[in-house]
């Protein structure tokens, strides 16, 4: 078992306590195309209905995107971004007392989601996609999600190729810490994520898992995203909805190496399967 650094982040009403528990982020994809749950959350009543739902079940954060992100997906404009998040983030602010996150590269969308009451921001490129994203970021003083991608979405699963793979994905974090904190970001409100299923293979998406403690000395709360990802798929043979009882097991064994906080689209069996998890990590080894 990897022991975890507690963290504490404070912003505005909100607080976030990493360590002891891990803590749990629900996906809210208000887009007709991502991989797991495409068009089931498009429409804006819809959408709002689950991020309650999410938030009634014990996420700890919500994150709301517009923009599918899976391998081969096509970008769409700030405007279609932000006509389809808007809406469901001014209402989700008034129903939910938990943070609400946006997960886009664009520093307009961000923008304006923080301005409609979204309090934290994930962004895939790592702030490498949109010059301005730094700076919207640090205005707002508001934490940020970096997490590593090799390529884009649309060519990142094109042959994914590392020399090292566990070296060269820490030290391209510790590089966009460093970015963020020159674009003005406060060191302690950054948090990193080492992007499985982002431009990694079979194999590196298996020992990123195994090794998420090669990530400690970066010194920031990790975020794990494995939720019914394509590897699960290749395990267990199941589509990508019927992939929670994978997913679970990737949830225990990020929390045993150390994951601070998981990204997840069903909250209700990440809840027990990380209680579980949790209790055994705090047991005593004697």
């Amino acid at each position: 078992m990897v022991q975890r650094k507690a963290y504490d982040i404070t912003w505005g009403p909100y607080r976030l306590v990493f360590g002891k528990r891990t803590l749990i982020m629900g996906v809210l994809n208000v887009t007709p195309d991502s991989f797991s749950d495409g068009g089931l959350f498009f429409r804006r009543d819809q959408a709002v209905a689950r991020g309650e739902a999410l938030a009634a079940e014990g996420a700890d954060v919500l994150d709301v995107g517009g923009e599918s992100t899976r391998p081969f997906s096509e970008p769409v404009s700030a405007a279609e971004e932000k006509e389809r998040i808007l809406p469901v983030i001014r209402e989700l602010v008034k129903r939910v007392k938990i943070p609400i996150s946006v997960d886009t590269c664009k520093a307009e969308v961000a923008a304006a989601a923080l301005d409609a009451g979204a309090a934290m921001v994930n962004d895939v490129s790592a702030l490498r996609f949109d010059p301005e994203m730094g700076r919207t970021v640090a205005r707002f003083s508001v934490p940020l999600i970096l997490m590593h991608m090799q390529g884009t979405p649309r060519d990142m699963q094109v042959h994914p190729h590392y020399d090292r793979l566990l070296p060269e994905i820490r030290d391209f974090l510790a590089e966009r810490i460093r970015a963020a904190q020159e674009a003005g970001i406060a060191f302690g409100h950054l948090l990193v994520d080492p992007g499985i299923g982002f431009g990694k293979t079979f194999e590196h998406n298996l020992t990123l898992l195994k090794r998420l403690d090669f990530f400690r000395d970066l010194d920031r709360p990790l975020v794990l995203g494995t939720s019914r990802k394509a590897f699960i798929g290749k395990i267990t043979g199941r589509d990508p909805l019927d992939r929670d009882r994978g997913t679970a097991a990737t949830l225990a064994v990020g929390a045993w190496q150390g994951a601070h906080m998981v990204r997840v689209h069903n909250v209700q069996a990440a809840k027990e399967v990380l209680a579980v998890t949790d209790a055994i990590r705090e047991a005593s080894d004697e």
